[in-house]
């Protein structure tokens, strides 16, 4: 009897739980894509969407691989990694609340082109490929907002490329740590420098050096695998011009809203605001 009752008691906790964290996800500003689409549209999707927690490292969809689901971060972070040589990659994306991690369905293509690993552990929110396809072929607001946030992707891996090959790593560096921060809706980051290492193709020693440079400044804080952006506009000022602060979301809301933010961070443009930092010049990226 007392075993059925504590099975009985812990099927009640699991299942309030796994109430909570539905509830709390299916708040419609949790991931700000989903919040976009029309409030009747939004509802249809809940139902085909399945909470999840992910944890960092996990594999969400493996290069050239099938995709099985498509997920909506709420406050994880989730990078996006190309082979550049045989097991070697380099980060080109970052998906967080702004956006959907599976794009490819909604180009018509079934496969992976990247390999989606979590950055940040979170929750997410996960559909069916097969599910995905149907509500896609069914919704046009779904299918405006998720061409734009493609396109949103294709400009970030874009200007990554250009950005490794012309700036700091120091910069580089500064400018992800802020883009992370941004999608994870948060200043504290459980972050390693080996993560951070593999993810920028660079050794570990440059990620090390960076962040002692970028601390001894009062920008960041490190401590066992914890960091912390303490200073937001001096890392803004130390980071390269390829940094747009902008949610993308907000730029699919609004026309033009990454032309004008384009605008503004072109090269030779100050930041409004941005503080000056003097810092001590890295090497140029292992």
């Amino acid at each position: 009897m007392f075993p059925a009752a504590r099975r009985a008691l812990r099927e009640r906790a699991r299942r309030a739980d796994a109430a909570d964290l539905r509830a709390t996800l299916e708040a419609p500003e949790q991931n700000r894509l989903l919040a976009a689409l029309p409030r009747a549209e939004h509802r249809r999707l809940l139902s085909a969407l399945e909470p999840v927690t992910l944890a960092a490292g996990d594999v969400l969809h493996e290069a050239g691989a099938p995709i099985r689901h498509v997920y909506f971060p709420v406050d994880c972070v989730v990078c996006l990694l190309t082979e550049v040589d045989g097991p070697q990659t380099v980060a080109t994306g970052l998906v967080g609340r702004e956006g959907m991690v599976g794009m490819p369905l909604a180009m018509g293509v079934g496969a992976s082109v990247a390999r989606a690993v979590v950055q940040i552990a979170g929750t997410a929110l996960r559909m069916s490929a097969a599910r995905f396809s149907t509500e896609f072929q069914r919704g046009l607001p779904l299918q405006q907002l998720l061409y734009r946030h493609a396109q949103v992707e294709l400009n970030l891996a874009r200007q990554t490329a250009a950005c490794i090959a012309s700036h700091r790593f120091e910069q580089r560096l500064a400018c992800w740590l802020l883009m992370i921060g941004d999608r994870a809706a948060s200043q504290e980051m459980l972050l390693t420098q080996g993560h951070l290492a593999a993810d920028l193709n660079v050794r570990r020693v440059s990620v090390t050096s960076a962040c002692v440079a970028l601390r001894s400044l009062g920008l960041i804080g490190y401590s066992r695998g914890r960091l912390s952006i303490l200073d937001r506009k001096g890392l803004e000022s130390v980071a390269c011009h390829c940094y747009r602060p902008i949610d993308p979301a907000d730029a699919a809301r609004r026309p033009g809203g990454m032309a004008q933010q384009a605008q503004a961070h072109a090269p030779g443009r100050a930041r409004a605001g941005a503080t000056q930092v003097h810092r001590a010049p890295l090497g140029k990226d292992d």
